[in-house]
């Protein structure tokens, strides 16, 4: 009986975190005066002989305020949404009210609800009532409702994290930012650019030197050097300017210049303002190779095929237009993409530089030029019966100027076969055009 006495003695005089009102008491022995954690063994009461040894039927846990190895951090927990971020605050509130007043523990609970509080009104949304477009400096910007994916601020530089943050998206550039940054971007809308002056630098990185910059960034004119300090300078490969880190992320792109002169492809490091730019501008058929570098088809066999397809495509053209099943089938919006091939065959964009270096457009217009010339020549009545016979001959099967056998005025349209006799006997005296006039 004496080893039990002293066993209750002993497990009475330590904390036990399970005894919610031996840790009230002891707070409250904390707040009236500066009382021992443990209570002295003379106030503690005896336990009876013949008591169980745990008889805590309402003891309720509590590890928050017991011991701290058993107890979760005040408020340090990830929140994933605004609501987590409340209940948190209130948590650590109502552990403030129920800690000892300018104890230590209160203080870490006071900063760390500061910082809650502080998160919460960084990663708050807007009201409800704000507009879904807001028109600044040209952009036009539209609310993002996407909550699943992750951009990055062009203003700020920082993650935008669209479960929790509202962000914007310029209609016209793309450009995105945060709702708090709405009102702080500089940076006029590229599409405007693009509407009035849909151009390219034909000059292969025209540098003119950091000290015409004036040591400053070509966009936002914050101070820069090659050394890194304040900014590191990079240069855009696109127009040859200096910028900060700020305008410029190191993105890469294919630079038109240095397709067009050495049919280079490689992607090289841009500014965003010149990313966005060449992102709006490479489906624009603004590139007209025969007088920008004539000598490319010399040494681009892919080039010189694409042209004859087109040219041969042209020519097509007004059999559809003239026939009614073509339109019905609307076999030109087999080229919606690419209209201009339907128009001229001389201006090219640099997606289609770009495809045709991979071979994507050559294998293509291929099986345009074939479906087109199957419905002229076999499908449909209408279009064979607008075919020509050969002028000096007059043998043969029906000719169309498309045929990789025949040769076409340009000045009366009228079609012959390409080889000997026929174009001999057209040089001398069946064709009253001008001689060199064939295609």
């Amino acid at each position: 009986m004496e080893y039990d006495e002293k066993l209750a003695r002993f497990r009475q005089a330590h904390l036990n975190p399970f005894n919610k009102q031996r840790g009230a008491r002891q707070h409250e022995q904390r707040a009236g005066e500066e009382a021992p954690d443990v209570a002295s063994e003379a106030t503690l009461p005896e336990l009876a002989p013949g008591e169980p040894e745990f008889h805590c039927a309402e003891r309720v846990m509590d590890l928050g305020l017991s011991e701290d190895h058993f107890s979760r951090p005040v408020g340090l927990f990830l929140a994933s949404d605004i609501q987590q971020l409340q209940q948190a605050i209130e948590e650590c509130k109502q552990v403030i009210l129920e800690l000892p007043e300018q104890s230590e523990r209160q203080k870490d609970a006071v900063v760390r609800l500061i910082h809650l509080r502080l998160k919460l009104q960084e990663l708050k949304d807007p009201n409800e009532d704000e507009p879904n477009i807001r028109v600044l400096l040209e952009h036009r910007f539209y609310k993002e409702k996407s909550k699943s994916v992750k951009q990055t601020c062009d203003r700020c530089n920082t993650i935008i994290w669209g479960l929790i943050q509202t962000w914007y998206t310029c209609t016209g550039c793309y450009y995105r930012c945060h709702s708090k940054c709405l009102n702080l971007v500089s940076k006029p809308c590229v599409r405007s650019k693009v509407s009035h002056q849909a151009e390219y630098e034909l000059s292969i990185c025209p540098e003119a030197g950091l000290d015409s910059q004036d040591y400053r960034c070509a966009e936002c004119r914050a101070p820069i050097s090659l050394r890194g300090v304040p900014s590191e300078a990079r240069q855009c490969d696109y127009t040859g300017q200096y910028y900060c880190s700020h305008c410029h992320w190191n993105d890469l792109a294919v630079i038109p210049a240095r397709v067009v002169h050495n049919w280079d492809f490689e992607p090289r490091k841009v500014s965003r303002c010149s990313l966005r730019y060449l992102a709006l501008m490479v489906s624009r058929p603004v590139l007209r190779l025969r007088e920008i570098n004539p000598l490319l088809f010399n040494y681009v066999e892919e080039l010189v095929e694409i042209r004859k397809l087109r040219q041969d495509i042209l020519l097509m053209k007004p059999y559809f237009i003239t026939c009614k099943e073509a339109m019905e089938a609307r076999l030109l919006l087999q080229l919606q993409d690419r209209q201009h091939f339907v128009e001229n065959d001389e201006m090219y964009s640099v997606q289609d530089l770009l495809d045709a270096h991979t071979g994507r457009l050559g294998s293509s217009l291929t099986e345009t030029h074939t479906l087109f010339a199957k419905h002229i020549k076999l499908d449909c009545e209408r279009c064979q019966a607008k075919g020509f016979v050969c002028e000096l001959c007059r043998e043969g099967d029906v000719l169309f100027p498309f045929d990789s056998h025949t040769s076409v005025c340009s000045d009366c349209s009228a079609v012959f076969h390409r080889g000997p006799p026929c174009a001999w006997g057209l040089t001398l005296s069946a064709c009253h055009c001008p001689q060199g006039l064939l295609l």
